[in-house]
């Protein structure tokens, strides 16, 4: 392995520390639906987003709402010795990708059939630390001014 690939693998394995991680697949609620509540909470803090998600009368939001206590306590265990408060958590980012389809049949008039389409989903959500992200954005800013 050169330098450069090296250098750049351990840039992101930092990376990949700072950030937490979680997923949910086949979540039986079409995309759409998941969607509309996954906007609601994408860039907002942790704490915020879990009050929307709580109050929320949308399907999605409570399979969402353990989704995001998943992945807080995901990046608990790859921050120990930090609190949560301190952190300032948010979530980065949220997708919500279309996962498999099942496909039944209802019976319709003079002998025809309906397809009925059940949606499934994949939700992934990806939580930042706003006090890490201001510390590296220092950091860079150095970097540049040493260089120069």
């Amino acid at each position: 392995m050169g330098v450069k690939s090296r250098t750049r693998a351990e840039i992101r394995k930092e990376v990949k520390k700072k950030t937490a991680i979680a997923t949910l697949q086949n979540n039986p609620t079409s995309p759409r639906k998941a969607r509309l509540v996954a906007d609601l909470i994408r860039g907002k803090r942790v704490e915020l987003a879990l009050n929307i998600l709580k109050n929320s009368s949308k399907q999605p939001s409570e399979k969402m709402r353990k989704l995001v206590l998943s992945a807080i306590a995901n990046w608990q265990l790859k921050n120990e010795g930090l609190r949560i408060e301190e952190a300032d958590l948010f979530v980065e980012e949220i997708k919500v990708d279309v996962g498999r389809t099942l496909k039944r049949i209802h019976p319709a008039p003079q002998g025809r059939a309906h397809r009925i389409r059940k949606r499934s989903n994949h939700i992934t959500i990806i939580l930042g630390s706003k006090s890490q992200q201001l510390a590296e954005t220092v950091e860079e800013e150095t970097t540049e001014t040493n260089k120069e």
